[in-house]
């Protein structure tokens, strides 16, 4: 009897632990998927945050701005959902809140962007532009965008990425072209038209880019077969000059 007794007992004692550490295991568990959705909710305030930083270099509408600024109050509420303690949270949620209630500073409707000087600071303006588009689409996924909003949003979008493009080809090729590099030139002027050619849609910035560069190209075309035709008319004379020396009368001494 004595000996059952310690038998159940220690099997008990098995169950129990088993049983805590379940337990601590599943908490475990829960504390590591909490901290894993405030990392994503906190990455997802940070490019948020830096896409509105970014908003001096990128013309955005008080529509985008807007739902900018809900992506980040929509990731503070799951952040303070899931750390209700924090009061820095809390405070960071309520002027979130704020600033949606308000009316977006310093919007910039304008479709025109100045382009950067370098390569480093053109590549980042690009990026910005492609993280802009991709939090748009994230937003409309999620059927926090009405579509006709999306639709005119990301079109504005598209056509800057494309002015960008164009025009950086345009300006490579303009120094190449005063720099006496027409063959580099005419490789930038040529790669903006095949971008140009291949959107879907047709406006005044189209047409206009068009011209222009159909303009550039026939003027390289132009001074090349010019260039072609002195080289072939010099390298013609130098050898009518090699053959007359050759056959010419040979002097007597």
């Amino acid at each position: 009897m004595f000996i059952t007794v310690i038998i159940l007992l220690i099997v008990a004692l098995i169950v129990i632990a088993v049983w805590v550490s379940a337990i601590q295991q599943h908490r475990e568990k829960q504390e590591a998927e909490r901290r894993k959705e405030l990392s994503k909710q906190k990455r997802i305030i940070e490019e948020a945050e830096d896409v509105i930083l970014n908003s001096s270099n990128i013309p955005m509408s008080g529509a985008m701005i807007r739902i900018i600024q809900r992506r980040v109050h929509d990731a503070l509420v799951s952040m303070v959902e899931l750390s209700p303690t924090s009061r820095e949270l809390k405070s960071r949620m309520h002027e979130s809140q704020e600033r949606l209630n308000s009316e977006p500073q310093n919007v910039n409707e304008s479709d025109k962007v100045t382009l950067p000087d370098n390569d480093k600071q053109l590549i980042a303006l690009v990026q910005g532009i492609k993280k802009l588009r991709h939090l748009l689409r994230s937003e409309h996924s999620k059927g926090k965008v009405d579509t006709q909003v999306f639709v005119q949003e990301d079109r504005k979008m598209e056509r800057l990425q494309l002015r960008i493009n164009v025009e950086s080809q345009i300006k490579r090729g303009l120094s190449a072209k005063s720099a006496n590099m027409v063959g580099s030139a005419r490789q930038y002027f040529e790669k903006a038209y095949a971008i140009i050619c291949g959107v879907t849609y047709s406006d005044d910035y189209v047409n206009e880019k068009k011209n222009l560069l159909e303009g550039y190209l026939s003027e390289i075309s132009t001074e090349l077969k010019a260039s072609n035709a002195s080289a072939v008319k010099k390298k013609a004379e130098k050898e009518k000059d090699d053959l007359d020396v050759l056959f010419a009368p040979k002097k007597k001494w």
